[in-house]
């Protein structure tokens, strides 16, 4: 009898295992690779915003915000955290 209580609860484990590996792993490998990054940012980095627009960090006001150049005298205080999508890198421009 306790085998077969057992045996149903195997597909429910297959399934977390599998949820685990392809969904909940990978996203938090992403968060950390995300967080690491918004913490080595610095003046003069080319980054990308969560709305698309590409600027220049200016200035890092404090721990949590820094001050893009979008345009010529144009400058936005950002937050880092939720605000900066990704770095753009020397030989990755943006597309137009």
């Amino acid at each position: 009898m306790s085998n077969s209580g057992i045996g149903q609860f195997i597909p429910l484990i297959l399934i977390f295992v599998i949820f685990y590996f392809f969904l909940i792993r990978p996203q938090q490998k992403k968060v950390k690779e995300h967080k690491i990054m918004v913490e080595n940012l610095k003046r003069g980095d080319k980054v990308i915003t969560v709305g698309g627009i590409v600027g220049t960090i200016d200035r890092i006001v404090d721990g949590e915000k820094v001050e893009v150049e979008i345009a010529d005298n144009v400058k936005v205080e950002i937050i880092k955290s939720t605000g900066i999508q990704s770095l753009v890198t020397a030989g990755q421009e943006p597309k137009k």
